[in-house]
């Protein structure tokens, strides 16, 4: 059977053969072939075609404002179906009601009634006491696009087609199954399904305040006689109530169009077009799970990193600095009011003494949690905040913001040791790796922050010292940074990611995405080298096998941003192809081995922004101003960003090669004057929406 970990044995080895291609000088690096298992069909859906590579399994997750759904499906080597559904709702809450407390319940096959065609069950059941066979059935297709979608045939003749789809509310506290059968026969054919409502219930001792009820309910269910070419849908409901008698009559129609709705509006915004289907593809994807994993919470939206563990919660990594400057570039009103409920709720941490706000808002906003101590994290939330602010452009907003990021300036400046770094406890791994008492992580962000709070101070009236004091901190800084992270590492001349720290680690990264490019050669280099680079991306540490997407997703943003376009663009074709179709899809993951490569949401805002921040070179300058840097490959005629709903207005960009030298750069949209540039290929450019 194909497993998760298999694959990565599978992989791992293949890695091998790549490091030995691997030459240290980037801009030949050697990439493996891939296999695909999966097709594009179109911009916004996979599909695989059942073939003999069988068996398999896999798992997605779908998200809606109150629910979850996690769903792993294989199809074994007969062609067979088998789904365990996990259905989570983040706003009914189990005791003890911590990170890991939203309730969640898996339903198998077993659990759910069979269905009878011509009185013949679909599925092996024990009826008068005998055990009836099951009808033929084998599985043509499973498609991912915005629902799970099974195509399945049925019988000796394969005459009937069952079309099983499930999906998540946009709203409900409930996960839907609908089943449709199509009659290809030339024979009337009764289909009936066995009428099912069953409660489970949860008390006090489990549940937290209030009891609670999930309640599984058949729909359209009885027996039905449907002419051929004609076809009849039943349905499931999986959902959350205070009891069963608070149970919604769902209209399947209305809970399916309302989640092909809210998919709908995710595409609408932002949109990738290049001349690489794939990369456009995984930017789609890698959007939708973005946006989709917002909860509804008590304290307002919150976005949830989910993946079976993280739900009405938010990290000062994976929200404040991965996901909601994201967020203001894609305009999508619910994430952006996910990104400012997310720093005001940090926002109510502050303190006069500055103790460090907690890495963790927990339980709908009622706890939180510090297990790790410090991980750097005011310098994350300092660095989200302030570049989020700037990109949405809403000088409100900002000004309700700028509180936060100067107690978080001002946090990290008290931490400067005396070596002019920021000292902090651990860094956003929280120890799972050494990360001694300074880390380059955690002074790049600040690094970061300072610049962008100049240029927001500045924007919001404050002191012309202040500005002047954040540009000062920000050039010492720098300096620092040189001084006490660079370094020779395994033949290197990169960065130390501490004191003392002789292997290589995939952070070292991070300097080049905030600008620093002092040691750039190196860097790369090293990021490329066989001691970090595999075909699942960059090793968190040299001679270890962890990986962990986020790392690699920096690394890819920051090539890009230090002019290695042909370098970085081949690791990204060749990662967005093995995330998107090949063993485990469709979205970039969290880590191996922790965690089984779960699909994070805030990691798929990363991939976003390596196209919006590395591959088109855009940094926020003002509510209405941004510098362009884009990085067109010489195999690229022209790429671009459509309807950009950010500083205020909603704009396309496009990049156009004029000659091999340069390129023109094309701002419009409705709500903005058409401003043209031409430029060297790299150059940046400075764009003003203000001038209309």
């Amino acid at each position: 059977m194909t497993t998760i970990s298999s694959i990565m044995n599978r992989y791992f080895l293949l890695s091998v053969t790549l490091l030995i291609c691997v030459n240290v000088f980037p801009q030949q690096l050697q990439l493996p072939q891939q296999t695909d298992r999966w097709q594009i069909e179109s911009l916004n859906s996979i599909r695989w075609n059942i073939d003999k590579q069988l068996p398999h399994k896999d798992h997605i997750e779908m998200s809606g404002e109150k629910v979850s759904l996690w769903l792993q499906y294989e199809v074994d080597s007969t062609k067979q179906l088998h789904l365990k559904r996990t259905v989570v709702f983040p706003t009914f809450r189990v005791k003890p009601n911590d990170t890991h407390s939203s309730f969640m319940q898996e339903i198998t096959d077993e659990e759910l009634p069979t269905f009878f065609i011509n009185q013949k069950p679909l599925t092996a059941a024990l009826i008068n006491g005998q055990r009836r066979k099951p009808l033929p059935q084998s599985v043509n297709y499973i498609r991912l696009n915005g629902e799970w979608i099974a195509n399945i045939s049925i019988g000796d003749n394969k005459g009937i087609e069952l079309k099983r789809v499930l999906f998540p509310s946009a709203e409900q506290p409930m996960a839907i199954e609908q089943c449709t059968f199509i009659n290809h026969t030339m024979e009337a054919v009764q289909f009936d399904m066995p009428y099912l409502q069953k409660e489970i219930r949860l008390d006090t001792s489990r549940a937290f305040k209030t009891p609670f009820s999930l309640v599984i309910r058949s729909v359209n269910d009885g027996a039905k006689t449907i002419a051929p070419g004609d076809s009849v849908t039943y349905a499931f409901t999986y959902q959350a109530n205070a009891d069963l008698q608070h149970a919604v009559n769902a209209s399947i129609e209305q809970e399916e169009s309302g989640r092909m709705q809210r998919i709908m509006q995710i595409q609408n915004a932002l949109q990738l077009i290049t001349p690489d289907t794939v990369l456009n593809t995984a930017f789609e994807f890698a959007k939708r799970r973005a946006a989709e994993s917002i909860y509804k919470t008590k304290a307002g939206y919150m976005h949830g990193p989910g993946g079976l563990s993280y739900y009405a919660a938010i990290w000062a990594n994976d929200q404040a600095e991965y996901v909601n400057p994201f967020f203001a570039w894609l305009g999508d009103g619910i994430g952006v009011k996910s990104a400012m409920n997310a720093y005001r709720l940090f926002a109510g941490y502050m303190n006069p003494d500055y103790q460090p706000i907690p890495s963790s808002i927990i339980a709908e906003g009622d706890g939180y949690w510090n297990g790790a101590g410090d991980r750097g994290d005011q310098a994350m939330i300092a660095y989200g905040a302030s570049r989020f602010a700037l990109t949405y452009g809403n000088k409100d907003s900002a000004a309700a913001l700028w509180p936060l990021i100067e107690w978080c300036l001002e946090y990290c400046k008290r931490k400067i040791n005396s070596e002019g770094v920021v000292a902090s406890q651990s860094d956003e791994l929280e120890g799972r790796f050494p990360s001694g008492d300074a880390n380059l992580c955690t002074s790049s962000l600040y690094y970061d922050a300072l610049n962008s709070a100049a240029k927001l101070a500045a924007l919001l009236g404050k002191p012309t010292a202040q500005v002047k004091a954040y540009q000062a901190e920000a050039k010492a800084l720098e300096l620092a940074i040189e001084k006490y992270f660079g370094a020779n590492v395994q033949g290197f001349n990169t960065y130390q990611y501490y004191k003392g720290n002789d292997k290589l680690r995939s952070w070292i990264c991070i300097p080049l995405t905030v600008g620093i490019f002092t040691r750039k050669e190196g860097t790369v280099n090293a990021l490329l080298s066989p001691q970090l680079f595999t075909s699942d991306g960059l090793l968190t540490q040299s001679g270890d096998n962890t990986f962990w997407d986020r790392s690699s997703l920096y690394a890819l943003r920051g090539l890009f941003a230090a002019n290695e376009t042909e370098t970085a663009l081949p690791f990204l074709r060749f990662y967005s192809q093995r995330r998107l179709l090949g063993e485990h899809v469709p979205y970039p993951v969290e880590a191996y081995p922790e965690g089984g490569q779960r699909h994070l949401a805030a990691e798929s805002g990363l991939y976003c922004r390596v196209y919006i921040e590395g591959l088109f070179g855009m940094r926020p300058t003002g509510f209405r101003s941004f510098d362009c840097s884009p990085h067109l490959p010489k195999n690229w005629d022209k790429m671009e960003l459509k309807n950009i709903r950010a500083m205020g207005n909603s704009f396309d960009l496009k990049v156009e090669r004029i000659n091999s030298g340069r390129v023109s750069i094309t701002i419009s949209g409705a709500s903005v004057k058409t401003l043209v540039f031409t430029a060297a290929a790299n150059e940046t450019v400075k764009v003003d929406l203000s001038k209309q």
